[in-house]
């Protein structure tokens, strides 16, 4: 859970960046409701800082001048690239940075010469994102502990949910963090197996950093092995596909990451486990090239379903009168 006295840090940089900010505003970009930002204004109150208030639905507030820094030097560029890489934490799975990044959002604005103040406002106002359906979110105490304990050399233990539901404890001398494929990865070396690993940090609950310290290896190359390994981490079905195609032309076909790729028989075999079938289907379809699926059988029902729609779609338009008819 979000730290409150963060929570009301943020509201002091939003007020000193804006001359007037409504209740609704402030829960809205600090993701809770009326009733607790007027907890967090009192606060600020009770800290002495000039907080003035006016009625109506939600009210608005004002922070009397002061509390001003020097503008911080930066190119357009620069501030630019600030604020849209705070915009899309959400898009790597931590949305729940949002206060942190409305309150660094806010000091950037506050420190920054009116000019390159409008850079920020563009990104805010104009630039779109939005996390895709796959981005799983993360705990961001578990992020920042496990980077913690990386970066010192301690061993954490937590509690570990596998693909299948079970629980079990873990003791791991972690190695390093990894975002790729929408989710978080952690890799390192587990007690209990003797054997490197690889856990979805989502999946990590309960993570305690100990005070046991380990050497981590100075060469150990996450992406190298998460590209080895992701191809086989436990997923819901395992896929093993022929494909008409040499190898040259499959590995620039298809995303490097939680694929295997190797020659088989003049053309390509493909391996990797994946939760979904029919995204995974269209676009063995969309390579172009003949190919057999070997299992699992569940996707073989997949294209037979994928054939019924594309029929159909083939087919001349129809009235929506009669599609429905058609459909129920």
């Amino acid at each position: 859970m979000y730290d409150p006295i963060m929570r009301v840090l943020t509201v002091l940089e939003i007020l000193q960046a804006r001359d007037f900010v409504s209740g609704a505003e402030l829960a809205e970009r600090l993701e809770v409701d009326l009733r607790t930002v007027q907890r967090y204004i009192v606060r600020l109150k009770d800290l002495s800082i000039p907080v003035e208030s006016s009625r109506g639905v939600g009210g608005a507030y004002r922070l009397k001048p002061g509390f001003r820094l020097p503008p911080l030097l930066l190119t357009n560029e620069e501030a630019f690239a600030l604020s849209l890489g705070l915009r899309a934490l959400r898009q790597i799975g931590l949305s729940a940075f949002a206060p942190a990044t409305e309150g660094a959002l806010a000091k950037l604005g506050r420190v920054l010469p009116e000019t390159l103040r409008e850079n920020v406002r563009t990104v805010e106002d104009v630039v779109a994102i939005e996390p895709g359906p796959w981005v799983i979110s993360t705990s961001v105490q578990s992020l920042i502990d496990t980077a913690s304990a990386i970066r010192t050399g301690h061993r954490i233990r937590f509690d570990y949910e596998s693909h299948g539901g079970s629980r079990s404890q873990r003791q791991i001398e972690p190695y390093a963090v990894m975002h790729t494929d929408g989710r978080w990865y952690l890799m390192g070396h587990c007690l209990s197996r003797q054997a490197l690993r690889t856990f979805r940090l989502d999946r990590v609950s309960s993570l305690e950093v100990t005070r046991t310290t380990f050497r981590r290896p100075p060469h150990f190359d996450p992406r190298l092995h998460l590209k080895q390994s992701m191809p086989f981490i436990q997923s819901t079905y395992q896929i093993d596909v022929w494909l008409d195609m040499p190898l040259e032309e499959a590995e620039r076909a298809f995303a490097p990451w939680r694929i295997a790729l190797e020659s088989l028989d003049n053309g390509t075999r493909l391996r990797c486990g994946r939760d979904r079938l029919e995204l995974f289907a269209a676009m063995l379809l969309g390579a172009g090239c003949r190919f057999v699926v070997h299992s699992p059988p569940e996707m073989r029902q997949v294209f037979r379903e994928m054939a019924l729609r594309a029929t159909t779609a083939a087919e001349e338009p129809q009235d929506s009168t009669s599609l429905r008819t058609s459909t129920a």
